[in-house]
């Protein structure tokens, strides 16, 4: 090649990337919050109602220590799925929502109950449309709980409890395609892509087991020999920016049951995962998000908010936990903070500076400063239309 054509290819590239920065940074500075409308923790105890009136809405956190609302849009999402069951692609532009269930009654009559039979749904956002618009929702693996996206941003796995699998998509542009269903063997209820892009690691909710994933472009398979005990109930899992370690919270055999429950630390990078820590956070830690810079993670630990009122179990308020992982990987619990009732997703603004709970009895979301290695409550709750389900930002590369 001469030594011109190299040069204006160099400079071609310089354009490319420019061009794709300034999209970024043209990008809305949204998180997602998911609005159930048909599931309530009631003083007697938990209870379902019909469909129809669950929302997505869009948070504006361009002023991080005061996230406002910037709209909403009527979209089936569920609570029933974990708190990781949407994501932002990492240029911004494009969000990705599974509907986990829909509501069913059953038998006849207006008292009869309502109850919760598997959706297969994914909807797909623009987020650059003044207001965000839906693009089109498509079929993947039955139940889709936890989804995430990878640092290139051109690929998407979703785990799906009642399918027991994980679905393997692509993204080019704002045209989502299920392009495989990876078989794992047990309820899949979350998924973390990790930043190396090589792998990525699947929770298995009833089994108490993580799954690892291997990925070799857009080809994803799954070896059984892999999977790791971690606590039973697992739900959320992520991986740190160096994909050193990943992180699990296990909800334990019941929710809000009174017993103490754990974050379970895997060493992510080795050949084969192992398990090296397990760290007690409280009853139910629902969501976990990892800082930008991988310094701290945060955990929304609910407690016994989500019991009947009148069980031994029950507590007004949730907690925000925070974790520190020093440089040699080692993770220590570091700070906590009250929180509303019935936690939800928790995650980092884009700074690392603040951290977000969503509350979901007090439908509002929760807003806490990090100072050091503790997590400070700033007095900021911003009132939401709905119940905050699930919470997410952009995924990270």
């Amino acid at each position: 090649m001469s030594k011109k054509r190299a040069g204006c290819l160099g400079v071609l590239a310089a354009l490319l990337l420019g061009a794709s920065a300034a999209q970024a940074a043209q990008a809305p500075a949204f998180i997602l919050v998911g609005l159930d409308g048909k599931t309530f923790f009631d003083p007697e105890g938990d209870r379902n109602g019909p469909n129809g009136s669950d929302a997505l809405a869009f948070i504006d956190v361009s002023d991080e220590a005061h996230p406002q609302v910037a709209t909403t849009m009527l979209l089936d999402n569920s609570v029933y799925g974990p708190p990781t069951n949407l994501q932002i692609t990492p240029d911004g532009r494009l969000g990705l929502v599974a509907s986990s269930v829909t509501m069913h009654r059953e038998g006849e009559g207006t008292d009869a109950p309502f109850y919760a039979k598997p959706d297969d749904r994914l909807h797909v956002v623009d987020l650059t449309t003044d207001p965000p618009s839906l693009v089109e929702t498509i079929s993947v693996g039955r139940q889709p709980s936890g989804l995430a996206i990878n640092g290139a941003g051109d690929l998407a796995l979703v785990a799906n409890r009642e399918g027991k699998s994980v679905s393997v998509l692509t993204i080019a542009g704002t045209k989502v395609t299920q392009i495989g269903l990876v078989e794992v063997g047990d309820e899949a209820a979350a998924v973390a892509i990790s930043p190396n892009g090589r792998r990525a690691f699947v929770t298995k909710n009833k089994a108490g087991k993580v799954g690892v994933l291997a990925i070799d472009g857009t080809n994803v398979s799954y070896d059984p020999k892999l999977d790791m005990p971690v606590g039973a109930g697992v739900y959320p899992v992520e991986v740190t920016p160096d994909a050193r370690l990943a992180l699990t919270g296990n909800t334990g055999g019941s929710p809000s049951d009174g017993n103490a429950d754990s974050v379970t630390v895997i060493d992510a990078d080795l050949s084969v995962p192992k398990v090296v820590d397990w760290l007690g956070v409280g009853d139910t830690p629902e969501s976990l998000d990892i800082a930008p810079d991988g310094r701290h993670a945060a955990v929304s630990v609910v407690r016994g908010a989500s019991a009947p009122h009148a069980s031994p179990n029950y507590t007004r308020t949730g907690l925000a936990v925070l974790l520190t992982i020093d440089p040699e990987g080692s993770v220590r619990v570091t700070g906590a903070a009250e929180a509303g009732a019935v936690t939800q997703g928790i995650v980092f603004s884009p700074s690392g500076r603040y951290v977000y709970i969503g509350n979901y009895a007090d439908r509002n979301l929760q807003v806490y400063r990090v100072e050091g290695d503790a997590i400070v409550a700033t007095g900021f709750k911003l009132q939401l239309p709905g119940q905050p389900a699930s919470m997410r930002g952009r995924a990270r590369g």
